[in-house]
This record gives C-alpha cells, sequence and structure tokens, in this order.
C-alpha cells in the first residue's frame, strides 16, 4: 500500500467480526424466507460468513478513504491487506479476487466495463 492508502486497522478480533456477520446472515435468511422465497433458490447466492467479513472490513477501509469506489489495483491491495492482517480471511480473499463469484450480484470484483 502506498503511504496515501491507509493499512486496514483492526476494529475487532476475528471472533467477534465473524459472529456479526453471522447475525447479518441470519437475518437476511430470515427476511428472504418471510417473504416467501425459496432457500433452495438464493443460499448459494449469498456470501459466507467469512466473505462477509471481508467485505466489512474493505467497506471500513473505503470509508476512510473518503467513500471513494476503489479501482481494481486497489481493489486488489484492500483485499490482500486483510489476509495479511487477517490470516484465517486469505481464502475467501482469494475468492473474492478471483472470477468464480462474478454470477453473484453482491460480487466486489471490479471490472473495466463498469
Amino acid at each position: 500500500m502506498t503511504k496515501d492508502e491507509p493499512a486496514p486497522r483492526r476494529r475487532a478480533s476475528l471472533e467477534l467480526l465473524r459472529a456479526e456477520a453471522q447475525d447479518e446472515l441470519s437475518v437476511v435468511i430470515a427476511e428472504r424466507l418471510r417473504g416467501g422465497e425459496d432457500p433452495w433458490d438464493f443460499m448459494e447466492d449469498l456470501p459466507s460468513v467469512d466473505e462477509l467479513v471481508v467485505f466489512t472490513l474493505r467497506a471500513e477501509t473505503i470509508a476512510e478513504n473518503g467513500g471513494s469506489r476503489p479501482n481494481a489495483a486497489r481493489h486488489y491491495r484492500v483485499l490482500r491487506q486483510i489476509a495479511l492482517d487477517y490470516p484465517q480471511l486469505t481464502r475467501a480473499v482469494w475468492r473474492l479476487l478471483g472470477d468464480a463469484n462474478t454470477h453473484r450480484r453482491w460480487d466486489a470484483t471490479v471490472r473495466a466495463d463498469a
């Protein structure tokens, strides 16, 4: 990361971040079920707990940087720094950096055509 891009700060333990993410996912699932959606139709599209933690940490970094959407290079550096700061999230970070999730609406992959 360059001097203009602060490294993500650790706001809480990974266990707490995962617990918060699990709570958020539980609420999303409950709301979609109450709305009459079939879990077979939407469960695969939801992020995992670790992916949601990575998105939370990424969002904090973006907010600290004035809220501007990062370009592809900065997106890569931010996610890579998250993996370095939280080694247990490395697998989720690399999944999010890959092309495997591009069918998901919430996918953070920065595309040149976007």
